[in-house]
């Protein structure tokens, strides 16, 4: 279904309107036109744009009208550059992927901040809803614990039911829990309606993709392991997402990976040998998916180190 409705290839615009220190000049000039280009060029069908939620609310939960604005023109430049987008809320108010980075907590727990929360996609749905086949909206990025999916499968779905009083046909990604593993899929509720897609997010092995990685506490930053030397191979990633495939096709809905890559520690020739590798069971299972990510990020794909191997590279994203 995503195949056929443009959603297929895609690119992480990582760090531009999350994960970043939210100044004029970074959101102005880290990704400009010319890089909306290059995508297109590179054969992507869409990006990717994780956002924070305090690109469009103010403390007190009132909104920034600019912050909008900054989201239509990213949607304009997709049209003319023939680039649909997902639209990623990557924190919202008491909640982040990111234990180490960011402080937000008390979402899962706190009743007002969930109706803050459907707020806010009630208010990009009545903006965005009408861009129906172009723009799909996921709803929060990566769900850590597990003790937070019953919670999740009921704020999911009233957010769900609030968004489609203003984008009734909008495509909507749903993730789970251990920050959208393919395991924790089948803990998701059935989907709402017919155009709901389980979303998850692939960086196995993480000793691999992940070695030298400051910001976790699951490796050793000392680490360094090959290809080889991690046993990644097409069975590795048939068995990881055996139990995704397996949920999508008992509730009949599809799979969208939002995110998978490899961290710049890696060396240019190892990283292909992932992504030829993962793309192989992506392409069999016709599973759509989104590389992490175009800019720096410490995965940047468009990065200089990747020069000699990129035309390559893509032919795997």
């Amino acid at each position: 279904m995503l195949k056929s409705k443009g959603f297929y290839k895609g690119i992480n615009f990582g760090g531009w309107f999350s994960q970043c220190d939210y100044s004029e000049d970074r959101m102005d000039n880290f990704i400009t036109e010319a890089d909306f280009e290059k995508v297109s060029e590179w054969g992507a069908d869409h990006v990717r744009l994780p956002v924070d939620y305090n690109i469009f609310e103010n403390d007190d939960g009132t909104y920034k009208e600019e912050g909008f604005k900054r989201i239509d023109r990213v949607f304009e430049l997709c049209e003319k550059y023939h680039l649909n987008a997902v639209l990623d809320l990557h924190k919202t108010a008491g909640f982040s992927f990111d234990n180490y980075g960011e402080s937000e907590t008390g979402f899962f727990e706190n009743e007002q901040l969930q109706e803050r929360f459907y707020r806010l996609w009630e208010q990009l749905a009545k903006r965005y809803g009408k861009l129906n086949g172009r723009v799909a909206f996921e709803l929060l990025n990566e769900v850590t614990d597990k003790e937070y999916i019953d919670v999740w499968n009921k704020v999911s779905c009233e957010c769900i039911k609030r968004i489609r009083e203003y984008a009734p046909d909008t495509l909507i990604l749903v993730g789970s829990y251990y920050n959208n593993s393919a395991c924790a899929v089948p803990d998701l509720d059935k989907p709402y309606d017919d155009k709901v897609i389980y979303n998850f997010h692939c960086y196995e092995p993480l000793k691999f993709t992940h070695q030298g990685a400051y910001w976790t506490d699951m490796i050793n930053p000392a680490d360094r392991f090959t290809f080889d030397e991690s046993n990644i191979t097409e069975e590795f990633f048939e068995e990881l997402f055996a139990p995704a495939i397996k949920a999508a096709e008992a509730n009949k809905t599809t799979l969208y990976c939002g995110e998978y890559g490899v961290i710049n520690t890696v060396s240019p020739e190892e990283a292909l040998k992932w992504f030829r590798c993962i793309n192989s069971v992506f392409e069999k299972h016709n599973i759509s998916r989104c590389a992490w990510s175009y800019k720096e990020m410490d995965f940047g794909l468009s990065d200089s180190r990747l020069d000699g191997v990129r035309k390559e590279l893509l032919k795997y994203i």
